[in-house]
């Protein structure tokens, strides 16, 4: 498999929902939001509560390590997407972000910071949410698909994404911001850049048509190949599909591309050798997860960072 890549963390965050439910203030900006009518809300979050469970032990399996912590409130239904408030990166930085809606600015918690310091060495803690009193926002990597390597950093114009604080966060991390638009069927815009894309070690997965600059669409697909990365373009279905929505990992064996069973089934035979060549695709079925417009790499905040400690179980959970 692949060699070891900065670009691939070898620990994630995630947040299990005792509550889950779509969130209704993000519905007007997330096209890729719905409802499951058929089943009662209970049963809805029963569901997304066994699916962070199962891709939690699954990664885990794989040699990722994974540190899941609960969340029994019922003022957070997006919680189960920790990567949009804060990031890790190399050298032991952490960054804290703004977010747009008002029920997910209370998704920031203390404990998973104290974690990070406890387990990992962090320098220093940027925390830009104060924006959000100006009503200016960066919703983490959700907001911005982050080239590790390239130091570069995408993003789609949205309402979760303002130029201003990526420049901000552009300048304090030593990344290069790459603004652009895309927008859905109906013109409308895409909310997070990680939506139409994903970046791994040696491709990079992208919804090309969603581009409507044609000249923007080509200065995108160049500097990923600048590179050496394989772009490995996605119909507007497959991103309709989440098939954008992957995140590569560094397991025991190689590199491991997480992405749902939804997404994957929509991959092409070409597209998945692509893939192969340098990950193993590991899809997830957290369908219910998806009523709420993000999938398994939404799920999924990487640890960049290096550990204090020798690591012996790969699955940990919080202290209540």
């Amino acid at each position: 498999m692949s060699r070891q890549s900065v670009q691939a963390p070898g620990g994630v965050v995630m947040i299990r929902p005792h509550h889950f439910t779509p969130n209704p203030m993000t519905a007007a900006d997330n096209a890729f939001q719905s409802h499951d009518e058929k089943r009662a809300a209970a049963a809805v979050a029963s569901a997304a509560y066994e699916e962070v469970t199962r891709m939690a032990e699954g990664l885990a399996e794989t040699g990722v390590t994974v540190h899941v912590f609960e969340d029994r409130t019922v003022t957070t239904p997006d919680s189960v997407f920790p990567n949009n408030w804060f990031s890790t990166h190399s050298g032991g930085h952490v960054a804290v972000y703004p977010m747009y809606s008002a029920n997910r600015q209370k998704e920031r918690r203390g404990d998973v910071i104290e974690m990070l310091k406890a387990e990992y060495r962090v320098q220093d803690v940027i925390d830009y949410s104060g924006l959000e009193k100006d009503n200016v926002y960066l919703e983490g990597t959700g907001a911005m698909v982050l080239d590790h390597i390239g130091r570069v950093a995408y993003a789609v114009r949205s309402n979760r994404t303002n130029e201003v604080a990526l420049e901000r966060f552009c300048t304090h991390f030593n990344f290069e911001p790459m603004v652009f638009d895309a927008v859905d069927r109906s013109g409308k815009p895409i909310y997070h850049t990680n939506v139409l894309m994903c970046i791994a070690s040696e491709f990079a997965l992208l919804g090309t048509q969603m581009i409507p600059d044609l000249r923007r669409r080509q200065e995108v697909v160049e500097r990923l190949m600048e590179t050496g990365r394989e772009v490995i373009e996605l119909s507007i279905d497959q991103i309709e599909n989440f098939a954008g929505n992957a995140i590569e990992l560094e397991g025991r064996e190689g590199h491991v591309l997480a992405l749902s069973a939804r997404a994957h089934a929509t991959l092409d035979e070409d597209q998945i050798a692509a893939i192969a060549r340098s990950a193993k695709l590991l899809p997830f079925d957290v369908s219910t997860i998806e009523l709420a417009g993000g999938s398994v790499r939404c799920m999924l905040a990487g640890i960049h960072l290096s550990r204090r400690t020798p690591q012996t179980e790969h699955l940990l959970f919080a202290a209540e």
